[in-house]
């Protein structure tokens, strides 16, 4: 962890992490400092990248979306050019939750959600169609056995 961080901007960051919703005074409490210098941190740790943004995370499956797939996407090109238009691609692609540019043999790795499987069927056939998409290989989850979208602190 950079050095510019000290220990209780750390604490901030861990205690945002397990709940972000929690008041600026409460914050505060935890971290044992007063509010005011509190949130002036909470305000520079944003500024400074280390706090990216805030948000709800949903359960897709509550939200009808009962499918998870991973697919693995091979390329006919590496060149940047090409590797960028098939980012923009996806990037547009609203099933498409995670991309993951890899060395070895797989180019990308998509982690995919879908109501359905003759939704994301459907989506495959886009998916194949797309920017130097040379092959699409799926595997469909059977089940989560860890979901931390927390860095370890």
């Amino acid at each position: 962890m950079p050095a510019r961080l000290d220990a209780i901007d750390r604490m901030i960051l861990k205690e945002l992490q397990d709940d972000g919703r929690m008041t600026n005074v409460e914050l505060a409490r935890r971290v044992g400092i007063s509010a005011p210098p509190c949130l002036r941190r909470v305000r520079a740790l944003e500024e400074a990248g280390f706090i990216k943004g805030y948000r709800a995370l949903l359960d897709e499956k509550m939200l009808g979306f009962e499918l998870s797939v991973f697919a693995m996407v091979h390329l006919s090109s590496q060149a940047e050019a090409d590797l960028n238009a098939f980012e923009e691609f996806v990037r547009k692609q609203p099933l498409v939750r995670e991309c993951w540019m890899l060395s070895g043999e797989i180019d990308f790795v998509l982690k995919c959600v879908a109501p359905d499987l003759k939704t994301f069927q459907a989506f495959v056939e886009i998916l194949t169609a797309g920017p130097n998409v040379r092959n699409v290989k799926t595997s469909l989850t059977l089940r989560n056995s860890k979901d931390a979208a927390m860095v370890p602190m």
